[in-house]
C-alpha cells in the first residue's frame, strides 16, 4: 500500500501547467510511437542536447512548448527546411500524430521530446542556443483561482530568455485577453526583453504564425487573438 503523501511533500509539490491527459491512441499514432520515436524521439537525461549531432547540420534551432496535435508544428518545418525545429508536448496521442507526420512529409528537421517543459527547458536546452522560442494557446486557466497554473510566469520567462541567443525571438499568442495582458506584463518586466511592437502594445499581426487548431476553436467561440513577439537584447 502506498503512504499518503506528507504534508510537507504536498507543499514543495511542483504546481503544474498542464493536466496529463491520456487519451486513445490511433492505431497510426501507436504504430509511429513505436516505429518512428527511436529516429525522431529525444529522451531527455541529464545532459545538455548537441543540436548539430542531434540534427547532423548546424542550423538555427527553435523551440515550441505544447504543440499540440503537432499540425502547425509539422507545417513549420515543412515551409522553413532551413532551420531545426524541437517540440515538447507531454500528450501521448499529440506525439504521435506529429510523428505520423513527420513520417508523411518526410521530414528530417523535426525532433520531440514528450517530458515536462519546465523540466526539460533547464536540464536539455542549453543556455543562449535557440533562434526562438514558441509558446502558442497554452492552457489559458481562465478561472481565478487556477491562474497560479498559467505556465507564463516570470520564473519561466527568465528560464526561456536565458535559453535563447541575443536577437533571437520569444512569440507567444492566446486567445484569452486577461492571459495576453498577464503575458505582456510578464514578459515587459524582464529587462532583455523588447517587444517588436512597442511597449504596453500586441503585435498587430502573427508574424507569419501558422494557425493553430486551439487559435481556430478560440475563434469559433468569439474570442480575439493576441500575438506578442519579443526579441532578446543585451
Amino acid at each position: 500500500m502506498i503512504a499518503p503523501a506528507s504534508d510537507d511533500a504536498k507543499k514543495h509539490r511542483p504546481i503544474r501547467s498542464y493536466v496529463r491527459r491520456s487519451g486513445r491512441l490511433t492505431e497510426g499514432q501507436e504504430r509511429a510511437l513505436e516505429t518512428q520515436w527511436p529516429r525522431f524521439g529525444i529522451e531527455a537525461g541529464e545532459s545538455m542536447l548537441d543540436y548539430q549531432q542531434l540534427f547532423g547540420r548546424d542550423a538555427p534551432t527553435f523551440v515550441e512548448i505544447g504543440f499540440g496535435m503537432g499540425k502547425s508544428l509539422a507545417e513549420m518545418a515543412k515551409q522553413r527546411p532551413e532551420h531545426n525545429f524541437i517540440g515538447i508536448e507531454v500528450h501521448r496521442p499529440g506525439v504521435g500524430s506529429l510523428l505520423c507526420q513527420i513520417k508523411e512529409f518526410g521530414l528530417e528537421n523535426v525532433r520531440v521530446i514528450s517530458v515536462d517543459a519546465v523540466e526539460v527547458m533547464t536540464s536539455v536546452i542549453p543556455l543562449a542556443s535557440l533562434a526562438g522560442l514558441y509558446l502558442f494557446f497554452p492552457d489559458p486557466w481562465h478561472k481565478r483561482r487556477h491562474h497560479k497554473r498559467r505556465i507564463v510566469q516570470p520564473a519561466f520567462i527568465e528560464t526561456m530568455v536565458q535559453r535563447i541567443k541575443l536577437e533571437g525571438v520569444l512569440h507567444m499568442a492566446t486567445d484569452w485577453q486577461d492571459y495576453a495582458e498577464h503575458m505582456l506584463q510578464v514578459a515587459e518586466d524582464c529587462e532583455r526583453l523588447v517587444s517588436s511592437a512597442g511597449k504596453g502594445r500586441f503585435n498587430p499581426d502573427t508574424g507569419n504564425r501558422v494557425e493553430t487548431k486551439f487559435e481556430r476553436r478560440g475563434l469559433r467561440l468569439g474570442h480575439g487573438i493576441w500575438d506578442l513577439i519579443f526579441t532578446k537584447k543585451t
